[in-house]
């Protein structure tokens, strides 16, 4: 039993590691879907991400059997509340992003994520007392500096990316107030929002608007694609989270904003200074960000 540990603890964060690159590169590559269904509104889009994301959801919670979760979280009236509030804020999230890649703007979305961990420090200070080791004070700064002269230099506020990061950040703080697993979580959040979003798309059909309906088989078809495409990436996120340290998890939480900013070079955004500066230090804060957990992960062992 001894010699099996070791290769047991190995297979474990191989696993760990091959799950995160699954999630990571899948959120990277996600603005390509997007772009495929740019000709669908917005919250054409988001209405159908939720209701796909239902039945996907409940075939993977009865695959792991996780029901009882689900009516645990359900029947707690404190929980269903916290959930019903971080459902408000990961579909304002989903909405904003989806928008961003319709309207050209993959740039902003990815430098949404990668302030993402930052933001998660400053909460960390702000609201819980914790305090920022010499590297994170660092990267905090030097990630405020390219956001600032994108803002001030750039022709445009950032307003889409601060407000991916700001939203991401408050749900994931929410969510860690509520003990529920990542999918039974996520399967409430959709269930909260399935009526709305079979208002909305009800709504487009009485219209004759519904791309859905009218769109033709090919595009119907990628619509309902939407719900594994939220799901999936999730489940290999919540195995991974179960296999690695935390600090690996950080570490490797900068895959998908990296490769969403190539996307967005390859779908012709443009590059001004302003973005290469910004991004510079950008770059620069998640390098430092690593250092930091690496380190800190060391000395921790």
């Amino acid at each position: 039993m001894i010699d099996n540990a070791p290769e047991s603890a190995a297979k474990r964060s191989r696993d760990g590691v091959v799950s995160a690159l699954i999630a990571y590169v899948t959120w990277g590559f996600l603005p390509i879907y997007f772009i495929i269904v740019k000709a669908v509104p917005a919250f054409e889009v988001l209405s159908h991400r939720i209701i796909w994301a239902v039945p996907f959801g409940a075939l993977i919670i009865a695959v792991r059997g996780q029901w009882p979760e689900v009516r645990g979280a359900i029947a707690n009236r404190k929980t269903l509340s916290y959930l019903a509030v971080t459902a408000v804020l990961i579909a304002g999230n989903w909405l904003v992003y989806v928008f961003a890649v319709q309207a050209g703007q993959i740039f902003q979305a990815s430098l949404g994520y990668y302030i993402t961990p930052m933001l998660f420090a400053l909460v960390g200070v702000f609201l819980m007392g914790e305090q920022l080791r010499k590297q994170q004070v660092a990267a905090v700064g030097l990630a405020g500096v390219g956001v600032a002269v994108l803002a001030v230099s750039g022709g445009s506020f950032p307003a889409i990316a601060i407000f991916l990061g700001i939203s991401f950040t408050l749900y994931g703080v929410l969510r860690k107030k509520v003990v529920v697993g990542a999918m039974p979580g996520l399967f409430v959040e959709t269930i909260v929002l399935l009526p709305f979003a079979l208002a909305y798309l009800a709504w487009e059909v009485t219209r004759g608007d519904a791309t859905f309906f009218h769109g033709g088989g090919g595009i119907s078809w990628l619509l309902m694609l939407a719900g594994p495409l939220t799901v999936v990436p999730l489940v290999f996120f919540a195995l991974a989270a179960k296999r690695l340290m935390l600090a690996t998890i950080g570490m490797m939480q900068f895959i998908g904003p990296t490769i969403q900013f190539f996307v967005g070079l390859a779908n012709g955004e443009q590059l001004t200074t302003a973005h290469i500066i910004c991004f510079a230090c950008i770059w620069g804060a998640a390098v430092l960000f690593i250092l930091d957990s690496w380190g800190n992960r060391r000395s921790t062992k």
